[in-house]
């Protein structure tokens, strides 16, 4: 069982995940950066390329606190391309005497997911804004706008875009571009569009390139998906 409610932490969701035996359901790239409280254990989930499967059975409801693109680099002092496609102990992030006192914090909580979006609070009142550009290429490769058109809008040429983009997203803008499109598109099908009306919707030539994207991020087919759904 999922659940999901809008935080505090501008742009951000805290969310809950109860993970049942068989349940393998694959966690989809979106850009994002997870805060990720787990059977005790305080970690972040740096910026996905394809569909993450957790590598050992969770005993406890996971908890998190998903940060927009671009966001969580400020708060954490590491550039997100560090972390791509990886789960590390925010103790291997930082030094475990900095992450210490976070986790002891969630140990001693009644409720995990409230102190997790307190301890995200925290850390962006004492870290550096994030960068507001890589909001508004987010926001506009979002969008759909294309990746030579959102440099234009922001003022940087194609390698500087790259470059920033790297340390804010992860991935370069065309990467991003690819993994919002997908997003763009799941979200019509879990709203009941057809995959060929989400598919011309989102922006992809028809129904076979979705599904080829799908299964080259994710590693589901657009079947598999739709039938996974609550």
């Amino acid at each position: 069982m999922y659940s999901e409610r809008p935080s505090r932490f501008p742009g951000a969701v805290v969310w809950r995940r109860e993970i049942g035996p068989g349940d393998s359901r694959p966690v989809l790239p979106d850009g994002c950066m997870d805060l990720l409280w787990i059977d005790g254990a305080l970690s972040v989930a740096g910026p996905d390329t394809r569909g993450h499967v957790a590598d050992a059975p969770v005993r406890e409801a996971c908890v998190g606190v998903r940060m927009p693109p671009g966001t969580a680099p400020a708060l954490l002092g590491v550039p997100a391309h560090a972390l791509r496609d990886q789960r590390p102990a925010l103790a291997d992030v930082w030094s475990g005497h900095r992450a210490g006192p976070f986790v002891r914090r969630l140990r001693a909580a009644a409720d995990p997911a409230a102190e997790l979006e307190a301890v995200a609070l925290d850390l962006a009142a004492a870290s550096p804004a994030p960068d507001p550009l890589l909001r508004a290429v987010a926001d506009r490769l979002a969008a759909g706008c294309p990746v030579a058109a959102t440099a234009d809008a922001v003022g940087l040429g194609a390698r500087q875009l790259h470059r920033r983009a790297l340390d804010g997203f992860g991935y370069g803008p065309k990467t991003l571009a690819r993994v919002l499109r997908l997003q763009r598109a799941l979200g019509l099908v879990r709203a009941d569009a057809t995959f060929a009306g989400a598919a011309v919707r989102a922006g992809y030539a028809d129904q076979a390139h979705l599904a080829r994207d799908m299964r080259a991020l994710t590693g589901l087919t657009l079947t598999g998906y739709a039938a996974s759904l609550p």
